[in-house]
């Protein structure tokens, strides 16, 4: 059990504490982290984003007002799933913007803030059912049963949190990402799933950073030079099957520091 009468650590005592640790607690200025989860239930033999949804995520080159909305009508102000969600993205000049939306089940809630990405999307309050009874979905164009016709991002059923592997540094900021990992797996069979790490910036050229083949598997990168990630580019992870219904997952760990050097 931790000792909960010391609030300070060994550094603040002029001993050694590890670097990423104090990273973490929010000690070191104009540094942050990020981890980025990503997990896709089906990918098939066309090439998918790792997140709950077949496809891929756009990459739109102009922010836009972005409608809230569930595919179940029990994530609503008062009902038992989901109640409020809270979204982080970026604007049209890839700034930080956010705020929190109340559900209002199948029926789309517009956002204040246009987004050109989102970068963070989770539940904040709930009901009894204590998570999301439906997909919650961000995105533009007609809505249908609480699903629009262009996805942004997804809260999977009962997730509370989006698994999304997609993340977009903010202007003013360079990613360093320090460690990857990306894992597939079929409940029967042996087939390859070949997974990309793909980079692409505001010239909209999609770059191939990495690519890994697994059967049943994991892979995991650690760099020693950290995979520099500049303002205004997104990273995100893709895979595809040799034969159908993969499940497939990605795990990104990224250090955010500001390029100016003032708090």
């Amino acid at each position: 059990m931790a000792n909960t009468s010391v609030v300070s650590s060994i550094s603040r005592l002029g001993r050694v504490e590890p670097f990423n640790l104090q990273v973490a607690r929010g000690q070191i200025t104009m540094h942050s982290s990020v981890i980025v989860f990503g997990y896709n239930p089906d990918v098939d033999t066309s090439e998918e984003s790792v997140w709950p949804d077949g496809g891929t995520i756009p990459h739109p080159t102009v922010a836009s007002v972005l409608k809230i909305s569930s595919s179940d009508a029990n994530d609503t102000a008062d009902g038992t799933g989901a109640r409020t969600v809270h979204i982080v993205g970026l604007d049209g000049d890839y700034n930080e913007v956010s705020e929190t939306v109340t559900l209002n089940g199948q029926t789309a809630v517009n956002t204040t803030n246009s987004y050109l990405y989102v970068n963070q999307f989770y539940v904040v309050t709930v009901g009894s059912g204590a998570a999301n009874a439906g997909n919650i979905n961000a995105g533009t164009g007609t809505v249908t049963a609480g699903v629009p016709a262009v996805l942004y991002d997804i809260i999977a059923t009962g997730y509370n949190n989006r698994t999304t592997g997609h993340y977009c540094v903010p202007a003013g900021y360079t990613g360093y990402m320090m460690q990857g990992q990306f894992s597939a797996g079929q409940a029967s069979g042996t087939t390859a799933v070949t997974g990309f790490l793909k980079q692409h910036g505001p010239d909209g050229v999609l770059r191939v950073g990495a690519v890994s083949t697994l059967n049943n598997g994991t892979a995991d990168f650690t760099f020693e030079i950290p995979y520099a990630i500049p303002e205004k580019n997104c990273v995100g992870a893709s895979a595809i099957g040799a034969a159908n219904n993969n499940s497939v997952s990605s795990y990104f760990n990224i250090l955010l520091i500001k390029n100016n050097g003032q708090a």
